[in-house]
This record gives structure tokens, sequence and C-alpha cells, in this order.
């Protein structure tokens, strides 16, 4: 445990008053009704909207994941996180525009603009379950499991005290403030995740016993570890962390902040945005940053940790007091973290704290409004007043917030959270991207590829079938992903054929409101006369301004990377791809915003 002196402890609780200050001062306008609550009247600008996106996912358990992932499978381990870049770029140039011309308040909404009939009510209030109940309870307790090894290594609280006092004052935030307010609160707390974290990598890579960035480029012991490319020689590491990232998880997978086709809190922000272009413009902002700075802070951090605590027996042996089920590679962050001196550690515990505010807020909103607009208005009472709504809104932040906390006590580490909700998100993302562009998915096919995607991955979970499938005379452990998409993927395509199409109506209003484009809805443009058809399709330009930023974005990631590292050939070979790749995105962007 580490002592706070009175600096800290006054830095610390500065910001605990500020977060609650701004909450109780946009409450009132807030409570006008759920647009204000959920969505802030839909007035917000894009450097806002991205700020708010990039401080989300700047969570408390990021920090601790990527520390887990370097640690076990080194700085290349990062691309089954990296690849995702693709399916961001694809919402910024393709899905911001349409998701806001939708205008549904929220992504749940879309359900019945898209599809027909009691399948699209029932795919609705399930999916308003289904992921602001169940996926976000658990993307909350992995956030909060985070926080409790956070507050154990540092101020040797237990978990019901990291709790009660982080997720007590957030949860009184949240109800609150409702949406205006995490946006507002998430403005001031990215710079001060920022500064918190920079300011631990440059203190911490310094420490005598570290010796910099040169002392752990040259020592043997995690020279190996360094590498931001997988080893091409090492064949499961290869399909690992390249191949089948690259091939089939981005476009295939769920996860939360990542879906394909857009989704979730991005695409709450989207929708909250003043228009299009504002859209487009928050979404790329955030994976810029997300992707091409936000890291390095870290895995310089994860890095210098495997020179202090070399393994598990020395974790444990620094920090006797963590139970033997909450010890793990990820509590490496935490543990360098109490080597900071007065002030920085102040600034530093600010920072984790508001990461874990900013996130675990825009959780309980993004959970709340699937509750009241998707299932409360929807199943219970359909003419409930505002008033009520918001109250409904208030009541449901409570229950997900003790939900979560209660199996956040029950986790072991991050990464075993990561790969449960990725694993269960398997091949339902490749319909999340084609809905918007063909006519003949239904609500049947989602609801097919949920149900697949969770018993395959339950069914996996059995070691007899594990090994049945995936051995040496069968499949390689590393085929276990492909082969749930796989198979989801082909179950869900022959439900769409061999179940009825939506009704002619229903899919010419969603056409004419969204204006997707393209040939997957010849079909259907046939009943719309021209003067309705005016918008062109907009996939070609944005899948080529999707590689020319990917190109950019991973190149601004490596330069920085080389850069750290002291390899300033290789940085300024990168940094030149990124200014020119940059530029060509710029003027092909352009086109797009128009």
């Amino acid at each position: 445990m580490i002592e706070l002196s009175v600096i800290d402890k006054i830095i610390i609780v500065f910001f605990f008053v500020l977060v609650l200050t701004i909450g109780f001062a946009v409450s009132k306008r807030s409570s006008k009704n759920t647009s204000e609550y959920f969505l802030s009247g839909r007035t917000l600008p894009w450097w806002l909207l991205g700020l708010s996106m990039v401080a989300t996912t700047f969570s408390t358990d990021t920090p601790n994941l990527v520390t887990d992932i370097v640690r076990t499978n080194g700085v290349s381990g990062n691309w089954v996180w990296w690849v995702f870049l693709l399916t961001g770029l694809l919402t910024v140039f393709v899905y911001a525009k349409l998701w806001r011309r939708s205008d549904v308040a929220t992504d749940m909404e879309f359900y019945e603009l898209r599809y027909s009939g009691k399948a699209g009510r029932f795919l609705r209030g399930f999916r308003s379950v289904y992921l602001g109940i169940i996926f976000n309870v658990l993307a909350m307790a992995g956030v909060t499991l985070a926080a409790i090894k956070i507050g154990a290594i540092m101020l040797d609280l237990s978990a019901i005290e990291t709790v009660l006092y982080a997720g007590g004052v957030t949860l009184i935030f949240s109800t609150a403030g409702g949406f205006r307010g995490v946006v507002y609160t998430d403005f001031i707390l990215f710079f001060t995740a920022m500064a918190g974290s920079i300011g631990a990598a440059i203190y911490l890579v310094n420490l005598p016993e570290v010796g910099g960035v040169s002392s752990i480029m040259s020592n043997e012991a995690i020279s190996e570890k360094i590498s931001m490319f997988p080893d091409l020689s090492d064949k499961e590491t290869l399909w690992t962390l390249l191949i089948i990232p690259f091939a089939v998880q981005w476009w295939s997978s769920w996860y939360p902040g990542a879906e394909p086709g857009g989704g979730g809190y991005i695409a709450q922000r989207m929708l909250a945005a003043k228009n299009e272009n504002h859209a487009l413009g928050a979404t790329l902002f955030f994976n810029v940053m997300h992707y091409a700075l936000r890291p390095w802070p870290w895995i310089i951090v994860a890095l210098a940790s495997l020179i202090v605590y070399p393994d598990l027996a020395s974790l444990s042996e620094a920090f006797p007091n963590i139970s033997e089920d909450k010890l793990g590679q990820d509590l490496a962050y935490p543990a360098m973290l109490t080597l900071l001196p007065t002030g920085l550690l102040g600034l530093v515990l600010a920072s984790l704290i508001s990461a874990y505010m900013s996130t675990i807020s825009t959780h309980l909103n993004w959970g709340s409004s699937y509750v009241v607009n998707d299932f409360y208005l929807q199943l219970i009472n359909k003419n409930a007043s505002q008033k009520e709504l918001v109250n409904v809104g208030r009541f449901s932040v409570v229950i997900l917030m003790i939900i979560s906390s209660v199996i956040a006590i029950l986790l072991t580490n991050a990464l075993q959270l990561f790969d449960i909700i990725l694993m269960f998100g398997a091949g339902t993302g490749s319909i999340f991207i084609l809905r918007w562009f063909w006519w003949r998915i239904n609500a049947w096919s989602e609801i097919a590829a949920m149900l697949s995607s969770g018993i395959i991955s339950i069914a996996l979970t059995n070691e007899s079938l594990f090994n049945l499938i995936f051995n040496d005379d069968g499949f390689p452990a590393y085929m276990k992903f492909p082969f749930i998409v796989l198979v989801t993927t082909s179950i869900w395509l022959i439900v769409t054929f061999i179940t009825p199409a939506d009704e002619k109506e229903t899919l010419i209003k969603f056409y004419k409101k969204t204006k997707p484009g393209g040939p997957g809805w010849n079909k259907i443009k046939e009943h719309i006369t021209m003067s309705d058809e005016k918008e062109e399709w907009i996939v070609p330009k944005g899948i080529i301004c999707m590689i020319i930023g990917c190109i950019t974005i991973y190149s601004a990631l490596f330069s920085t990377g080389y850069f750290i590292y002291g390899e300033i050939s290789s940085a300024l070979i990168f940094l030149l791809v990124t200014i020119v790749s940059g530029l060509i995105l710029f003027k092909n962007a352009k086109k797009i915003m128009l």
C-alpha cells in the first residue's frame, strides 16, 4: 500500500467534486425529456463527441488489458484489438452518415425501422436486454474489476470498498447528469487521463531499476516482446495475432466500441451529433486518437514492468495482500504506479478515477437508454410521460451498477472477459455490416446469428467437445474463432433464405430515409421514383477512404513506436507515409462530407 500525501488527496478530491458539480449543474436540463437525458437534444459538435468517445474507451481496464497482452504475447499481441481499426474506419466513412440519417433515438430503434412485423419488434426488445443489460453489465464488470485491482494494489482497499467509493460517486453523477453530463465531464477527463498516463510512462521508464528505454531495448529477457509485428516463423502466433484478426475477426465480431457497422455507445454519440458531417468527424477523431497515439504510454509501462516484476511470483511477493483469484499479469500496471512520486501519483490516481467514471457513466447511460426506449416504452407502458421515462432511466442506472459490481467481484482478469465477449459475438458482425445494403436480411437472420454464436461458444467450453474438433487430427486450437464464424454465418444465411422477406412498405421507407444505395437494394429501388433516388452510393468512396485511413493511422502508430524505441530512420519513414497518406485521405474524405 502507498501513502497518499496531502497534495495527492487534494488532487483526487478536486476531481471528484468537479465531476459531481458538472453532473448536478446539467441535471435540470437533462431531466426535460428522454432526448435530452440520452442524446443531449442532438446538438453536440464533432470535437466534443470525439473527445467523449476517446475518454469513454480510456477505461481503467484498458491499461490493465494492454499490460496483460504485452506481458503474455509481447507488443505484437495488441493486434488482437488494433485490427478493429478497420471496423472503426468503416463506421467513419460509411455508417456514420447512415446512422445520423436514421434519426433513431437508440440503435435498437433501428430494428423497427429496418425490419417489419412481430419479428422486428421482438428483436428490438430482445437486443435491448441482450446488449443493454447482459453484455453491457459484462463490459462494466471488466472496468470495475480493474478499479478493484488498482484499489487493492495502490490503496489496500477491499473490493467492496472500491465499489462503494468510486462506484458510488459515479452512480450519483450518472443518475443526475444524463448524457450531457457524461459528455461535458469527458472533455475534462480526457485531458486528465492523457496527462496521467503519459506522465506515469515517462517517470516509470526512467526509474533506476528500469534504466530508460535503451535499457529495455537491450534487455535480453524481454527483447522478444518488443516487436510490433508477430514472429513470421511461429505459425500459431502468426495465425492467432495477425492472419485470423485481419481475415476474419475485424468484420465478423461484435465488441463494445468496435461494432461492425457501428452501434452501442459509438452510435449513441453519432445520433447526438448536430448533423451527418459532425457524426463522421467525431468517429474519425476517435479512431486516430484511439489507435495511433494512446496505446504507447501503456505499452511502455508494461515493458518496464517486466524488469521490475518479471513474473507472477514477484508480483505476489511484492503484494501479499492480493488474493490468489485476483492475481494476474494485468496487476503489473497498478503495481508500477505505486512507484510514482507525490503529485504525479495524485494526478495518475485522478486520471484512473476519471477513466473509470467516464466509461462507467457512458455504459450506464447507454444501457439505460435501451431499458427505457426499447424495453419499458415498447413493452411495459407505451403511454408513459417523459418524466416517468427519465425516472425509469435513473432507476435502471442504479440496477445496472449493482449487478455489474457483483459480477466484477467474481472475475479474475480483464483478458478473460475480453475473450468471452469476443467469442460470443463471433459471426454476428457480417450481419451488422450487410443489413444496411442487402434488402433480403431480416430479423430472423439476426436472431439466428445471435443464438447460434452464443450456443456454439458455450458448447465449445466443454473440454471433450473442444478436443474432438480441435486437436492434432482436426483443426488447430487457433481455428476455434474462424470455426464459430463459419458455422454462425452459414446458419444465418440459411435462415435468411427460408424465412419470409420483410414487408415491401417497410423496406421502401427505410431506403428513402437512410439512402444506403447499392445493388443490394435494386429489387426495392424498382418501387422508388427517380426523384427519391438522388444519393450516390457511398460505399466505394468509403472503402477507399477506409484503406487510406488505415495506412495513415497504422503508420502513425508505428512511427510513434519507433521514435520511442530510438529507431529514428524507421520512425521518419513511417512519419512520411503518415503525412502523405493523411493528405490523400483529407482530399478524399471531403468528397464524402459534401
